[in-house]
């Protein structure tokens, strides 16, 4: 059964009518079929959904990345690659089953998977702590990325999660500390890492597997370092302002690729991923083959410098600039006049109230004469 969203209700009662009409019998138990009524009842819905989905706003398209039919890692996993070969634990605590992690073959290809996995009811969803990583995942993760690394095997996440796990059990086993492990060891590799938002891009548990040379979202996924909600509690103590949060975040794909936070947004069918799964498989698949092939003819050391700049660029606006002393790819900061002069004066404070003293001796005389 098809589960709808609230602005979705008129898409809901349209595709009743077309279910309805393919009804191959009537109320007398005779066939008849309208095949002329189907097409215009789907043309219909067609045109509704496109009308719909054309004019999202940034809240109802975090209602469609957390869509309860929206396809999960697990599904991406099997469908796009091969011989996946799933591997557990972290060698210190445990197994966190909010990550799917594994080596397998896309085109013949060795990469290491890692997938953030919601579940797609609700004995799933407790058993994968609704996609919520613990610290066990994040040092699995860890493991398997340097296990990557020394074998020169690709890296491929799928991110979807509304963030890391934020228990008493997690924080006493170093919580923080994981995912800066995990931020850093994803800066470190020299082989290439690509993640793609399936859904949910939620605050450090995203960013935690998404420092990637490429970061690629689909069209109605999230990425935000808080959810609209809990931005709106903070600053107006008021969650029914979710609307306004959610638009002056900017964590929607085209807000996020204008930004420069993102690499690549790949197009979902009309309606959403949900509505054809296979399709936004097929396309990922693309995606991931195109990158990958990308970085076929650089060295790991190329990688590595090319993940770096690309994350140095991000608010290079804001002062970020080549430097004729950084590496030929590099970027360092470039400080403002206004700020080097702030800086000598503080630096040198008795020297500049000695110079205003003069000055202001100069300016008197001349008056004065």
């Amino acid at each position: 059964m098809r589960n709808y969203l609230e602005f979705e209700k008129e898409i809901k009662s349209l595709e009743e009518d077309l279910e309805n009409s393919k009804n191959p019998f009537d109320k007398d138990g005779i066939s008849e079929i309208d095949t002329g009524k189907i097409k215009t009842i789907q043309k219909e819905i067609d045109e509704k959904l496109n009308t719909i989905y054309s004019g999202l706003n940034s809240w109802q398209k975090t209602l469609v990345a957390r869509h309860e039919d929206r396809p999960r890692a697990n599904f991406y996993i099997d469908k796009i690659f091969k011989n996946f070969t799933q591997l557990s634990g972290d060698r210190l605590f445990g197994e966190d089953k909010s990550i799917i992690a594994g080596f397998g073959l896309i085109d013949n290809k060795s990469v290491l998977v890692l997938g953030q996995e919601k579940g797609d009811n609700l004995d799933s969803r407790l058993e994968r702590n609704f996609g919520m990583m613990k610290p066990e995942g994040y040092r699995k993760c860890i493991r398997l990325m340097k296990l990557a690394d020394r074998f020169k095997v690709p890296v491929i996440s799928f991110i979807d999660t509304p963030g890391a796990y934020p228990g008493m059990g997690a924080e006493k086993r170093g919580q923080a500390l994981a995912i800066a492990e995990s931020i850093d060891c994803c800066m470190s590799l020299n082989v290439p890492n690509i993640s793609i938002i399936i859904g949910e891009g939620g605050s450090g548990g995203a960013i935690a597997l998404a420092s990637s040379n490429k970061v690629i979202m689909l069209e109605h996924s999230i990425y935000s370092v808080i959810s609209p909600e809990g931005c709106a509690s903070i600053l107006w103590r008021d969650p029914s302002k979710s609307l306004e949060a959610a638009e002056a975040m900017k964590l929607t794909s085209k807000d996020l690729l204008k930004l420069g936070i993102i690499d690549e947004i790949i197009n979902e069918p009309l309606g959403g991923a949900h509505r054809d799964s296979e399709e936004i498989a097929a396309k990922i698949k693309k995606s991931i083959l195109e990158n990958l092939k990308s970085f076929e003819n650089l060295s790991g050391e190329q990688i590595l410098q090319q993940r770096k700049t690309k994350f140095l660029k991000i608010g290079r606006d804001q002062g970020f600039t080549k430097s004729s002393y950084a590496s030929e790819q590099g970027l360092s900061y470039s400080e403002p006049m206004y700020s080097k002069f702030l800086r000598i004066i503080q630096n040198q404070k008795k020297i500049s109230i000695f110079a205003v003293i003069i000055l202001l001796l100069v300016v008197f005389y001349n008056v004065l004469m």
